[in-house]
């Protein structure tokens, strides 16, 4: 395989990691305080992954990424018991006077 295939490969595989901003109380006083966003992301991607992901995205220069796993609560459904899914969230800090703009207001 060559290089250039290895890349487009690449490129369509970030696309994917990021499954969307996780928008909660901790995440909102986060971004305010460390200039950090919080991502929902793929339970396989990797730290220098979801960098690339967001660097390609949002255009932003990366700084730092932190990852936690989260595992799904076991809940009722019924009579029955369930599980909700396992997820993975990535604190993402961005460099200084970087900023993304989910609303696309200028």
């Amino acid at each position: 395989m060559s290089k250039r295939a290895g890349k487009a490969l690449n490129q369509e595989r970030l696309m994917t990691v990021l499954v969307g901003p996780h928008i909660s109380e901790k995440s909102s006083v986060v971004a305010e305080k460390n200039n950090q966003i919080c991502f929902k992301v793929r339970t396989d991607s990797s730290k220098k992954e979801i960098a690339q992901a967001v660097e390609m995205m949002f255009e932003v220069k990366v700084e730092n990424v932190t990852v936690s796993n989260v595992r799904g609560k076991a809940k009722r459904f019924g009579q029955t018991m369930g599980r909700r899914a396992d997820w993975k969230k990535a604190y993402v800090k961005l460099a200084e006077g970087e900023d993304i703009d989910f609303l696309g207001a200028d």
